[in-house]
């Protein structure tokens, strides 16, 4: 593969009249894996998307090797070997995950389309990224990582010299992203040029030659990585030093009953399920993807419904049978795809928030404004929300700024028990921390938490007691100081707790 550098000049894009990205300057150089860093409204992504073709330059240029342009259309981004992994998946999800693969670049003999040979290849590439997938699967019926995946394999299906990774392992586990870093390692032996975008700071540290700090649509500075380390990197992205990451989380202390009792759960995907969460504690529900840590989160809010077993709210069995149910309940859901079934990005910030009291802040089937606004005034000032006006979309929000909307809409339900299913998926470093002290505060209202979380620092610095689970059973559990990344990582891929505990008794 020619070895040919990627320059931006002066690059600058604004919406409406907001500017996004700011006389940005910046070489990619050949065969190397190059990590942008920022808050969320840094500018990574818009910078990205100039590059890939979504979005056209207001002004600058963009230069590969001895060519310059203005900017490009996804075709003439296409033909110049640029290719992205978007962290918003752009996937057919009535096609299956072949057609979805070789959508456009169909393979065919004469005049019909080779569907077996799809399929083959299909499975030699998911083979090569160690990854278990029926390529006849519709994408609707697959789980929010096994998405990222299909998009990943996409990207690796195209021939391409600049590759643009927008967040690809922010749903995976600990096994998957270790098979992506190794097919990255390998595109870079090629000759390909990484350009990775993520909020996880360890991951940067451990793939990348060099890390880009961008603020406020600007660049701040490119380092070597190996010249750096994480607290730096930090005071770089957020511009001054940021306090401790996580909450004291203490030990675990289980208070009279349980709020939430599940017994003996059975779904299509998940089998006898049993746990219980007390009141002022945060659960961890680890497992690898697949294990059916979201589908037994689903299952307890009435989104999937459960073919045997109980579950109990305080002293109460509950039926839930749709997601009405579950709020009937007193529990909320925060799910772990925010775009599809966390909010409705055309809706107004206003309108997201305060769709769960929507009945109680009426009268007459007319909404009091002044009481809405209320509402939503309180969770936007206590969860820190940037926006520009309460009318605008949730769309033209950032992805932090998009999740604390999901999280204040459930919030204001009242709920005592919160089901939180990825809740700091794609967003950065600053935000994040402010999730984990709201975690805290919920945790010292006494409500009961679940957490499934793909982080495995995340699990550890919140959770004082977690279940682990595998091919959709509970494995095991751990508490204090047995919550380990190889604890958890032993139960999670089928190991047994004895041998977690190094044979003592239980």
């Amino acid at each position: 593969m020619d070895r040919v550098t990627l320059s931006i000049h002066n690059l600058t894009k604004s919406f409406a009249g907001i500017k996004a990205l700011k006389n940005a300057d910046l070489t990619f150089e050949s065969g190397e894996i190059h990590a942008l860093l920022g808050e969320n409204g840094a500018g990574k992504s818009t910078l990205c998307k100039m590059l890939s073709g979504s979005y056209y330059p207001d002004s600058g240029t963009i230069q590969i090797g001895a060519q310059t342009f203005k900017g490009f259309t996804p075709i003439q981004a296409k033909q110049n070997g640029i290719g992205m992994i978007y962290q918003e998946f752009n996937l057919v999800p009535e096609m299956t995950v072949y057609e979805n693969l070789f959508l456009g670049k169909e393979i065919r003999k004469g005049i019909d389309v080779d569907r077996n040979e799809m399929i083959r290849q299909s499975k030699e590439l998911f083979k090569k990224m160690e990854v278990d997938l029926d390529p006849s699967s519709k994408i609707s019926d697959l789980s929010v990582a096994y998405c990222q995946l299909v998009e990943i394999g996409k990207a690796l299906l195209e021939k391409v010299r600049f590759l643009i990774m927008d967040e690809p392992t922010a749903p995976l586990t600990m096994q998957e992203v270790e098979s992506l870093f190794h097919l990255v390692k390998e595109l870079k032996k090629n000759g390909v040029t990484i350009i990775y975008i993520s909020h996880r700071i360890e991951e940067l540290l451990e793939l990348s030659d060099c890390v880009t700090i961008m603020r406020d649509g600007e660049i701040v500075t490119t380092l070597k990585t190996k010249e750096t380390n994480r607290p730096e990197l930090i005071r770089l992205m957020v511009g001054h030093e940021l306090g401790g990451e996580y909450p004291d989380k203490g030990s675990n202390i289980q208070n009279g009953k349980p709020l939430l009792k599940v017994t003996d759960l059975n779904t299509d995907k998940i089998h006898n399920v049993s746990f219980e969460v007390y009141p002022g504690e945060v659960l961890g529900l680890s497992g690898l993807v697949g294990a059916g840590r979201t589908e037994t989160l689903r299952a307890i809010f009435g989104a999937d419904i459960a073919k045997s077993g109980t579950i109990q709210v305080k002293d109460n069995i509950i039926h839930n049978n749709s997601p009405a149910d579950g709020i009937k309940s007193g529990i909320a859901y925060i799910p772990e795809d925010r775009k599809r079934q966390g909010v409705l990005l055309r809706l107004s910030i206003a309108d997201n928030i305060s769709m769960i009291r929507i009945k109680s802040l009426s009268k007459f089937l007319t909404v009091n404004r002044k009481h809405e606004k209320a509402l939503v005034d309180k969770y936007i000032n206590s969860l820190s929300i940037k926006l520009s006006s309460l009318s605008a979309a949730v769309s033209s929000l950032s992805g932090g700024n998009q999740q604390k909307v999901v999280l204040s809409k459930w919030l204001s339900s009242g709920a005592d028990i919160i089901l939180l299913d990825e809740p700091t998926r794609g967003i950065d470093v600053g935000a994040k921390r402010e999730i984990y002290y709201l975690i805290d505060s919920l945790k010292k209202e006494n409500k009961a938490i679940v957490l499934v979380s793909s982080e495995m620092m995340e699990v550890i610095g919140l959770c004082t007691r977690v279940v682990v689970m595998h091919e959709g059973r509970v494995q095991g559990e751990l508490k204090n100081n047995e919550i380990t990344q190889e604890n958890i990582l032993e139960l999670a891929s089928g190991g047994s707790r004895m041998a977690v505990n190094g044979g003592c008794n239980e």
